[in-house]
């Protein structure tokens, strides 16, 4: 006797086998995203706001990375003063470059290279706040 298989026996996709596909691919990115996510410490802030003596006059460059997470900055310092943070580069995910308008700003404006973090951007702020505060390193009397 010959017996002919459906679709469903026979090994054709269903709407059901489509879908558990859909998930476990969907688990297996969500999985990928945590592990390379939790390899990653928050950079640590290692600056502050500037103490006196005034800075010396210039444009002094500095970078930092942590993580996936580069920056590289240029400082000019004028009259004692931070006058400009310049963000020459800065790696970073989608969400990070949130970050590149907002932080050199407020450096800028608060004198200071802990600055609050941009939400959602948090480590790309601190990798921009400590590339600003090392160039910085080589302004100090």
């Amino acid at each position: 006797m010959s017996r002919t298989m459906s679709g469903s026996e026979s090994g054709a996709s269903t709407p059901s086998v489509a879908a558990a596909r859909r998930r476990r691919s969907v688990a297996a990115a969500l999985v990928a995203c945590s592990v390379a996510l939790c390899g990653c410490k928050m950079a640590p802030i290692i600056g502050g706001p500037l103490e006196e003596p005034k800075l010396a006059d210039g444009v002094y460059d500095g970078s930092y990375r942590n993580g996936p997470n580069r920056a590289e900055v240029r400082v000019t310092v004028r009259d004692g003063r931070i006058a400009q943070v310049e963000l020459i580069r800065h790696a970073a995910s989608w969400i990070g470059h949130k970050a590149d308008a907002v932080i050199p700003g407020r450096i800028v404006e608060q004198q200071s290279t802990d600055v609050d973090a941009v939400s959602g951007a948090t480590n790309s702020s601190r990798v921009i706040m400590n590339a600003a505060h090392r160039a910085l390193q080589g302004a100090g009397p």
